[in-house]
């Protein structure tokens, strides 16, 4: 998984029933855009920082 500065992480929930997280990546620790992530959910304004599973994927900030 490759990210960069101001894509978004989109994780899905893995329950019936759970709902789908988005967030901001607003750092990225490697230079080849490998994880972790610090990234600011919008559900919440809270910033976490992110080693994302097989649930979760990257949605580039030009979408």
């Amino acid at each position: 998984m490759q990210a960069a500065i101001g894509d978004h992480l989109v994780v899905m929930g893995q329950h019936v029933g759970d709902h789908v997280r988005d967030g901001e990546i607003i750092e990225v620790s490697h230079p080849d855009g490998s994880p972790p992530y610090l990234v600011r959910w919008s559900d919440s304004d809270h910033e976490s920082l992110i080693f994302p599973g097989p649930d979760a994927h990257i949605e580039p900030a030009d979408h």
